[in-house]
């Protein structure tokens, strides 16, 4: 018999699993923890249900496992507090990877439609090209609003009423001046910075990549980016199909070989906590094992690239209360805590006032929000209390999963006037107002 994914995962973790002293700091790091109290959807109770499964108390198949791994969000913060160092997220992915194989699952047309997007659109970057063309033309003639306010899109389902929402909520509420001309600025003679520009990143935020091209070229960084690269593999690893993951994982690297010293800069916190799992990710290929190794060390978010650099101030901006909400992946896969703070830091005067709860889940988590809408549901309205609570009109986040999640909860909770951003957008608006492009290109 074939070992398993979550065999080989729960070996390479033994060590570590066998340190853990069950002390429960990871339950009250746990969003679906927090909000049902049930000891099977901690990280500490699924990782008993893993365990029973692979020692054979538990069939995979069971109510139980299939119910709770589900259920979890995948964001990772019980790593930050696991004194043992688990690393919970690949045990998770391993889990779904077998869960994905019991005939229950793919009997299930919620999984087989899954799998069809997964593999048959997102394996392929021109259908993939084409359907988030779609996408954008159905959200530019604001389709997606008309069938919200009209409540057609509620009768049919709030699910897609939701699903609506996430992608309106993907339009920029705001132009700056500069975005009519989209030719970035000259590079400074720099080090050379690589951008991963992300496939929901390129297709509904490209606004957002092409800022981050013109802060970092604003800030000493010539950028280039490499044409062949792909999907990241991050909504692929979340949903179990790992060897889906495992060929994009394989084209990104080629694609980005050819500057080998080159940072590789990401701008979505669900991207760069990918990339940098590269290493474990194909950590048993011996034709790309060490290749990854090497690719995953040189990812950086681009706050983590400025921090390095150091960060122009720009010009004070005409701002209401702004916040910032971390990104899961950011925050616990790449481990940027300050650095995008920093960013917005770079912004003189900027009307800044901490969330409440920043560090917590959206309840976004990829696809999770479609998939099991009622968790996702409630750990969103808390989010959206905290972000009442302090007033705020700008909201800043490093993923666009968590962009659309909470603009699109505002968007069906009368919080309309909440303008949701990228901080690398703020910052990029700051630069224009201090007349750095302008300045620049005349050089």
């Amino acid at each position: 018999m074939a070992t398993s994914q979550l065999q080989s995962a729960l070996a390479s973790e033994q060590d570590k699993l066998l340190a853990c002293v069950h002390c429960g700091l990871c339950l009250e790091a746990c969003p679906t923890y927090i909000h049902t109290g049930d000891e099977n959807d901690s990280p500490r109770g699924r990782l008993y249900l893993m365990r029973a499964v692979e020692e054979g108390r538990l069939a995979p198949e069971s109510n139980a496992f299939r119910q709770h791994i589900n259920r979890c969000l995948g964001c990772r913060a019980c790593e930050s507090v696991c004194p043992a160092g688990v690393e919970y997220g690949q045990l998770l992915e391993a889990a779904r990877a077998d869960l994905n194989q019991t005939p229950e699952r793919q009997r299930s047309l919620r999984s087989a439609l899954l799998h069809f997007t997964l593999r048959h659109i997102w394996l392929h970057p021109m259908r993939l090209r084409f359907a988030f063309a779609l996408a954008r033309l159905l959200r530019n003639v604001r389709l997606p609003r008309l069938l919200i306010k009209s409540r057609l899109a509620r009768l049919v389902s709030p699910r897609l009423e939701f699903a609506l929402a996430l992608l309106d909520s993907s339009l920029s509420t705001r132009r700056s001046k500069h975005e009519k001309n989209t030719q970035a600025a000259p590079s400074f003679a720099g080090e050379k910075a690589l951008l991963f520009t992300g496939c929901v990143m390129q297709g509904l935020f490209a606004r957002v990549n092409r800022a981050t091209a013109r802060v970092l070229e604003a800030n000493g960084c010539a950028v280039l980016t490499p044409s062949a690269q792909v999907c990241c593999g991050a909504l692929h690893a979340h949903a179990g199909d790992l060897e889906g993951a495992r060929q994009l994982a394989r084209r990104n690297i080629d694609a980005f070989s050819g500057e080998a010293d080159a940072k590789i800069i990401t701008n979505a916190g669900g991207c760069g906590a990918l990339l940098a799992s590269y290493k474990n990710l194909l950590e048993n290929d011996a034709e790309y094992s060490e290749r990854a190794r090497d690719f995953s060390a040189r990812v950086r978010d681009i706050s983590q690239q400025l921090e390095k650099t150091g960060v122009r101030q720009g010009a004070k901006l005409d701002e209401c209360v702004t916040t910032y909400d971390a990104s899961c992946h950011l925050l616990y896969g790449q481990h940027a805590v300050n650095a995008p703070l920093e960013m917005l830091r770079a912004i003189p005067g900027l009307r800044f006032v901490p969330l409440e709860g920043s560090e917590g889940c959206c309840g976004g988590a990829g696809v999770y929000n479609l998939l099991e809408p009622e968790m996702s549901s409630r750990i969103l309205n808390e989010k959206l209390a905290h972000i009442k609570e302090i007033g705020a009109q700008t909201l800043t986040t490093g993923n666009p999963g968590c962009h659309m999640q909470i603009g699109a909860g505002a968007q069906l909770n009368g919080m309309e006037h909440l303008r949701v951003c990228h901080p690398v957008e703020l910052l990029d608006e700051s630069y224009t107002s201090a007349g750095f492009y302008e300045k620049e290109a005349g050089q």
